[in-house]
């Protein structure tokens, strides 16, 4: 009985959604009552997307700050390490309190982000840092607001009020970098490739892995949100232990 009752919630919290594809034709489905208002497939799905978004734009600003030549990439660098690693922490202490399980690898898509800007250098990697990022944020910003807009859980909507302030803030300094090609990066922006769900959904984490956590810089500016005053002091669980910091 209880293997059967955690395989249920494991397939409550992380089905095939997990990052981007959906599970049914609606998204507005109530999939848990919560003390902090009802969870819908949505709302699961946009912590997950806030999580899986960290676990690239994270490491990309690392390389960002090693390879960047100019000074406004190397800011932007320091924006995305900054907001990424803030956004990780709330989303690693809500989580468990509504019972999604958080991946600890960015998409297939995600990763090839990173490979592609782990392999350039010089004007190359400068611009196509700017563009790429530009062009990822700028995807993610309605949802951020759709979400906003909708959910009626305390926990998610506060992680959206904080990922609006963070994505308006990286895509303003992608696009002072003076390298943002608006026409290409927004036609890529409204007119994504068709890829398979496959490519778009980050893996399940690995049973008996200490969770990834993306470590604030010593200069950090951005704050996590106040969870525990939102839930009136207290969560419902823990979550897994921490791994060694990311990079």
């Amino acid at each position: 009985m209880g293997g059967a009752m955690a395989l249920t919630l494991a397939a409550l919290a992380y089905p095939g959604m997990l990052g981007l594809s959906k599970v049914s034709g609606a998204q507005d489905r109530v999939i848990a009552s919560t003390q902090w208002g009802p969870l819908t497939e949505q709302d699961r799905d946009f912590v997950v997307k806030v999580r899986a978004a960290g676990l690239w734009e994270y490491p990309v600003g690392q390389i960002g700050l090693r390879k960047g030549g100019s000074k406004g990439v190397i800011t932007a660098s320091r924006h995305l390490v900054d907001g990424h690693a803030a956004l990780d922490t709330t989303c690693r202490k809500i989580a468990p309190m509504l019972n999604i399980t958080l991946p600890d690898e960015a998409s297939p898509q995600q990763q090839g982000f990173v490979r592609q800007l782990n392999g350039e250098s010089g004007r190359q990697f400068d611009t196509d840092f700017a563009n790429i990022l530009r062009m990822t944020h700028g995807s993610i910003f309605n949802t951020v607001a759709k979400i906003r807009s909708t959910t009626k859980n305390s926990l998610v909507r506060a992680l959206a009020d904080q990922a609006n302030d963070t994505v308006l803030d990286h895509i303003s300094v992608m696009e002072r970098t003076g390298l943002v090609d608006f026409d290409q990066t927004l036609f890529q922006q409204t007119t994504p490739p068709k890829l398979p769900d496959s490519d778009l959904t980050p893996p399940p984490p690995a049973a008996g892995r200490p969770q990834v956590v993306l470590t604030p810089p010593p200069s950090a500016t951005s704050t996590p949100v106040d969870i525990d005053g939102i839930a009136g002091g207290g969560t419902a669980g823990a979550g897994p232990s921490p791994a060694p910091p990311a990079g």
